[in-house]
């Protein structure tokens, strides 16, 4: 098994564990991590996101496989089961995750899903309506950016 093979299988081992701590240990001090509600985090922005998630979620579950990697690159497919906080509705995402590496590290993370079929689970009629546009992507990226920038400043505090 490559080393970066290895390394995704810890990330996301250490995700299905609730492993916050491990998940950052993963990323190199520069990632960029991005997905359609996280679109552009830099630096710790990314292990703090997880955290976040992470520390607020009682019933995420996560399986994944189809891990592959080599020096420079790698991919998993992924999916996470969990009650979206906002409406208590569940959701069940498939994700298909990039990744790019530097010094033994995760430095990029690109998480692809559907908004569409994010939103219509999590919002329901709302998402099924609206879900396509452009609009409800960007206020929702929006309100977790806010979430994600008030989380910080709380644990800063701390």
């Amino acid at each position: 098994m490559h080393p970066n093979q290895a390394l995704i299988e810890r990330f996301y081992t250490a995700f299905q564990q609730k492993d916050f701590r491990t998940m950052q240990a993963c990323y190199h001090p520069d990632v960029r991590f991005s997905d359609p509600v996280f679109p552009k985090l830099k630096g710790a922005e990314a292990g703090l996101m997880w955290e976040m998630l992470l520390t607020r979620s009682a019933d995420l579950t996560i399986t994944f496989g189809n891990v592959q990697a080599d020096y420079r690159s790698g991919s998993c497919d992924w999916e996470a089961t969990y009650t979206f906080s906002a409406t208590g509705r569940t959701v069940h995402n498939v994700i298909h995750a990039e990744f790019l590496f530097k010094n033994d590290l995760i430095s990029r993370h690109d998480d692809r899903f559907s908004f569409y079929e994010w939103s219509s689970q999590a919002l329901g009629l709302t998402g099924k309506l609206l879900g396509w546009s452009r609009f409800l992507e960007k206020k929702i990226q929006r309100k977790a950016a806010d979430g994600l920038r008030n989380f910080i400043q709380k644990k800063a505090k701390n």
